[in-house]
Order: structure tokens, then C-alpha cells, then sequence
């Protein structure tokens, strides 16, 4: 655990390589179709919604094989790209600013931590709103036993005390929205 902004992080020699990420990420069974799927991402939908203007253009980065989560965005009037190293792996959508950048169940797995923050904020235009969703680590002695580090493909943990020293950082504002989705504002 860092001992300043408090992330936990997997030692490189435990990531997995590309294909292996893949593969284990392939084995999800997410599906636009899935009303399980819908509540599970309305709680990022949801706040989001109330705090967009109406007709903005965002990013759904790290959408996988089953963006249903810009679909839900673009049925209330937005304009949504797609990014997915691996399912929708379209540079040109990262040369462009938007009015914010979706990132479910992303930034776990991302292993230049410092890299996608500097990205991510590269993708915004002022102001715009980086929307995140991940669970947050909440105590050292409730890690050993959380089912969140159990997955191969997660190298990276977050705890409000990481947020909030990102958000200070890059000078943003934070709100933690949800249990596991934290919204701040550039």
C-alpha cells in the first residue's frame, strides 16, 4: 500500500499477459439484453444523469464486448464513443475532449495507475466530469478476505483516501455518489 495516497497495487510479476487478460475477461457474461446488467449500471447511469447537460458527448472507456452503459446514455440524449483495448480498440476516440468519461469496473485493472489518470483527464474538456466505478478498498483487515481481489485481472485498489488524493492532485472535485462510483468534477 502506498504510503501516501493510499492505493494498493498487485506486484507486476502477478499481472497477467495480454492474451490471458483476454481470456478471463471473455468468460464475463455481460449482455445488452441483461436486466441484471441495467441495475447494476444504473448506479452509475443514474447520478451521472443528474449531473450532465443535456446533449453531451462522453466516452465510455472500457465499454467491453457490451455497452450497454452508453446505450443507456445515448437513450436519455447523449452522444456516446466507445473504448476497449480489446473489444472496441479505436485510437481516434482518444484524440478528441469530451464533456465527460464513463470508466465501469475499469480502473482496477489498469496497470500504469498514474498513466490513465493523466489520460483520462487528456480526454476532458473544462468543465467535464470523470465517472468512475470500482469498489473501494474500506479496511486493511477486510481486504485479506474481499472477493474483489480474488479476480487475476484486478492489480489495482482504491480506497476514498486514494480518491480524494487524486482529486487534489490533478485539482478536481470529488463526490462519492454510491458504495462504488465516485464522480469528480475538472
Amino acid at each position: 500500500m502506498c504510503g501516501n495516497c493510499r492505493l494498493v497495487h498487485v506486484p507486476p510479476q502477478y499481472h497477467l499477459d495480454a492474451e490471458a487478460e483476454k481470456t478471463y475477461y471473455d468468460l464475463h457474461e455481460n449482455n445488452v439484453d441483461d436486466p441484471g446488467y441495467r441495475k447494476f449500471l444504473s448506479r452509475m447511469a443514474e447520478p451521472l444523469l443528474e449531473k450532465i447537460q443535456p446533449k453531451s458527448k462522453g466516452l465510455d472507456f472500457g465499454c467491453g464486448p457490451a455497452p450497454l452503459l452508453a446505450k443507456m446514455l445515448e437513450d436519455h440524449g447523449h452522444e456516446l464513443a466507445l473504448f476497449d483495448k480489446f473489444y472496441f480498440s479505436n485510437p481516434s476516440v482518444l484524440r478528441t475532449t469530451y464533456d465527460f468519461v464513463v470508466a465501469t469496473e475499469v480502473i482496477e485493472h489498469c496497470y500504469a495507475a498514474d498513466q490513465v489518470w493523466k489520460q483520462w483527464l487528456g480526454l476532458l474538456s473544462a468543465p467535464a466530469l470523470l465517472a468512475i466505478m470500482t469498489k473501494r478498498v474500506r479496511s486493511q483487515s477486510a481486504f485479506s478476505t474481499w472477493h474483489y481481489i480474488r479476480d487475476p485481472t484486478h492489480v489495482v485498489f482504491y480506497s476514498n483516501e486514494t480518491f480524494e488524493w487524486v482529486a487534489n492532485k490533478y485539482k478536481l472535485s470529488c463526490e462519492f455518489v454510491g458504495a462504488d462510483v465516485v464522480i469528480l468534477r475538472k
